[in-house]
């Protein structure tokens, strides 16, 4: 019994701590995507080979100018696929081909409203399911696992830009 008063005195303290006890969201920035076909300079933004990054008035969406190689000697094409809405922001991809050959895959654009979940699900999905285009050299591709959302708008726009291109 002398140890009653102890516990409880705990349990309230300890659940009064847990109550007042707020957490705030990182902040992750839709920059740390790469564009398709640039590396991350070591200041940590995305050079625009092809054209020009951009960020919108938020400051949380990232756009990449398409632009067409048609070069005779390189014969690299590239297309850029229709904006989709894929319920937590909008995407579209952009794609790059020698001949039939599949050389480049990543974001043109991407808006996810700023939603900290969505940009963290698009860091992590997006890289994945740029490695699986190009594995599979075709629009057909698995997606990952708890970004359904995105694998999808990703797999639509990325099945327009190689119909573009004839490839699809």
């Amino acid at each position: 019994m002398r140890r009653a008063p102890i516990v409880i005195t705990a349990t309230v303290l300890g659940l009064f701590g847990v109550i007042e006890f707020h957490t705030r969201p990182s902040a992750i920035s839709v920059s740390a995507i790469p564009a398709a076909g640039t590396s991350v300079s070591s200041a940590g933004a995305a050079p625009s080979p092809s054209g020009t990054a951009a960020a919108s008035s938020k400051g949380k969406a990232k756009t990449k100018a398409a632009a067409s190689s048609s070069g005779a000697a390189s014969g690299t094409r590239t297309a850029t696929g229709p904006q989709v809405n894929y319920s937590w922001g909008v995407l579209s991809v952009s794609a790059s081909v020698t001949g039939t050959k599949i050389t480049k895959v990543g974001i043109a654009t991407l808006d996810d409203g700023g939603n900290p979940r969505s940009q963290y699900i698009d860091q992590a999905a997006i890289p994945v399911l740029e490695q699986q285009a190009l594995a599979a050299q075709n629009a057909n591709i698995q997606g990952v696992s708890g970004a359904s959302y995105t694998s999808a708008g990703f797999k639509q726009s990325l099945q327009s830009a190689l119909q573009q291109l004839g490839v699809g």
